[in-house]
């Protein structure tokens, strides 16, 4: 079940099975209708793994994942928009949006790839990570600054990534150019030029098995937890001179 990232609490989708089901909370608070809903069509059994709706466009879009399938649905046709066959080469386990770039979506799944997609052009994976070495679970952008990346394996590890080159300030913070020497100028020119290296941050391995979930907290943009098989439940920070570095 997803609740609308952006609107005011009335609208939810829910995925079952091979349903798509948008429902409406405005008649009554307690008693949700059924205001539209699509079928994924095909052969086989055809079952939604994981889901994840947009905060751009006015809510209009989700994605969806079934088997190594991503799919990206309109929710005022409910109708299919993109379609990215063979997304990983097995089970497509979580979807995210980064939350400042509209048209850019992260994956993860059971080949241990992390992989970010550009929803206009889908026919190959703008960056893929391979730092895991089993199946992932969960990737999640940080909600304020989206070049910080969060995923948890049954490798029983969390990574941290810095993927500044695909975030939505790839070449740093704009410094005042009243601020700067003509030296200063000169070498500031220069790194505008090149993005930002993308890369591991930190490697977290205080559980002992399958991290399940990973989620940022949404009162405090450095602080974020996992929990994994075994009823561990692990509270970190970012580093702090990573989270000095992007803030100055």
């Amino acid at each position: 079940v997803m609740w609308e990232p952006m609107g005011d609490g009335k609208k939810l989708m829910s995925l079952a099975d091979n349903n798509i089901l948008l429902w409406d909370l405005q008649e009554s608070s307690a008693k949700a209708v059924l205001s539209s809903s699509a079928v994924l069509e095909g052969k086989g059994q055809l079952k939604f793994t994981s889901g994840r709706w947009s905060p751009h466009h006015n809510c209009t879009q989700i994605a969806t994942a079934n088997d190594t399938t991503v799919r990206g649905w309109d929710t005022r046709s409910m109708r299919q928009i993109y379609c990215i066959e063979n997304a990983h080469g097995q089970l497509v386990r979580d979807l995210d949006f980064n939350p400042n770039k509209q048209y850019y979506l992260a994956s993860c799944g059971d080949d241990c790839k992390v992989k970010f997609w550009d929803t206009r052009n889908v026919t190959e994976p703008v960056k893929t990570l391979e730092e895991h070495s089993h199946w992932v679970w969960n990737v999640r952008y940080n909600h304020s600054h989206d070049q910080l990346i969060l995923t948890g394996s049954s490798d029983s590890r969390v990574i941290l990534s810095n993927m500044v080159s695909i975030s939505s300030e790839p070449f740093g913070h704009m410094v005042d150019d009243d601020e700067l020497s003509d030296q200063e100028e000169q070498h500031q020119e220069e790194k505008i030029k090149e993005p930002l290296q993308d890369s591991v941050i930190a490697t977290y391995e205080e559980h002992e098995d399958s991290v399940y979930a990973v989620e940022w907290s949404s009162a405090d943009p450095w602080l974020f937890a996992s929990l994994s098989y075994d009823g561990r439940l692990v509270i970190n920070r970012v580093p702090r001179a990573l989270k000095y570095h992007i803030l100055l």
